[in-house]
């Protein structure tokens, strides 16, 4: 389970930090960690890292230069209910990057882009996140958004996207860190 807070305060965050206690739930808000996490109940941690919240025009995004899949990958998109899945994967088929998006009406939510670090610095994030962008600007998706980590946000940035808030992530349950 993931509670989404989009307007976050002390109240609310403690609210539902104490009485959700079951591990393994997430709770996502727009503030800095450092606001964040004071309001934590018992049992609860930052987890996730250094997140933004971003957005981009779908049509600016889409407008950019397609991008080439590199030699030696294979690059697959499919859509269902509107959901569409880019996948990279080595001639061989290994792993090597991923995204998706989902796109309601005028709003495109980019999710779960990876580059396994194997795969890193050869443009696959970009020819996924080309990919998305283009499949949600033929769906009608005329803004998107998305939570970008800290290095997935410099790539972002170069294909505009801009940030609009912190998106910082707490977890119900043992820290790893703490093992």
């Amino acid at each position: 389970m993931r509670h989404v807070l989009h307007s976050a305060d002390e109240a609310t965050v403690r609210k539902v930090t104490e009485h959700v206690t079951a591990p393994g739930v997430w709770l996502k808000s727009f503030v800095p960690p450092e606001t964040l996490e004071p309001w934590l109940a018992p049992g609860w941690h930052l987890a996730g890292g250094i997140g933004y919240l971003m957005t981009a025009s779908v049509p600016t995004a889409h407008a950019q230069a397609p991008v080439e899949t590199p030699d030696g990958y294979v690059l697959s998109t499919w859509t269902r209910a509107s959901v569409t899945r880019a996948l990279v994967r080595t001639a061989d088929g290994a792993f090597a990057a991923r995204g998706q998006v989902a796109v309601t009406g005028l709003g495109a939510v980019v999710d779960q882009v990876e580059t396994d670090p194997a795969h890193q610095r050869r443009g696959l994030g970009r020819l996924v996140m080309r990919s998305l962008t283009a499949a949600a600007a033929e769906q009608g998706a005329t803004a998107g958004v998305l939570g970008a980590t800290a290095e997935g946000r410099a790539l972002y940035e170069t294909m505009g996207w801009r940030t609009l808030a912190p998106l910082t992530g707490a977890m119900r349950g043992p820290d790893p860190s703490d093992t």
